[in-house]
């Protein structure tokens, strides 16, 4: 696994972060191939399960969503989708992920609150690939998720 570090921004997070790497090959498609698997199942059910382990490990973040998240389910789906079907070209993207980090920092998102949301994400996806889960998949989504970030906290 790759070198993890600590510094500033990322000393603030507690999902393991890893010094910049780009995603490679074997990576992107290890994170789109286990998406594939997990885009397919109800949005509420995933985003629920999502939801409520980064409610249960941090409720004080609560309060920074809607009561009925129903649309914050399929919102949150519907980035990723996005996000993993264009990994082979995410440079792309970067407005449009740099935009998305300044309406997070809008809503009251701090640089912390990143690695609060990485550690539910992974374990979800986790939880959703059971058996196929392995090190090195976990690697490809923490470079996938951290790569995110990084872009996001730039805006």
């Amino acid at each position: 696994m790759p070198h993890l570090i600590k510094n500033d921004i990322k000393a603030k997070m507690t999902f393991p972060t890893l010094q910049h790497m780009a995603l490679t090959d074997r990576q992107i498609r290890l994170v789109q191939k286990s998406w594939r698997l997990l885009r397919d199942i109800d949005p509420q059910v995933v985003g629920d399960l999502f939801y409520s382990k980064l409610f249960l490990d941090h409720p004080e973040v609560r309060a920074m969503f809607p009561k009925d998240l129903k649309m914050q389910h399929q919102k949150l789906l519907d980035m990723i989708s996005k996000v993993v079907a264009r990994l082979d070209h995410l440079g792309d993207m970067n407005g449009e992920i740099k935009e998305m980090g300044k309406r997070h920092e809008g809503y009251g998102v701090l640089p912390h609150h990143y690695g609060w949301v990485g550690s539910a994400l992974l374990w979800t996806i986790k939880n959703g690939m059971n058996k196929e889960w392995s090190p090195e998949l976990e690697e490809a989504w923490t470079v996938c998720y951290t790569n995110l970030v990084e872009l996001m906290l730039e805006a």
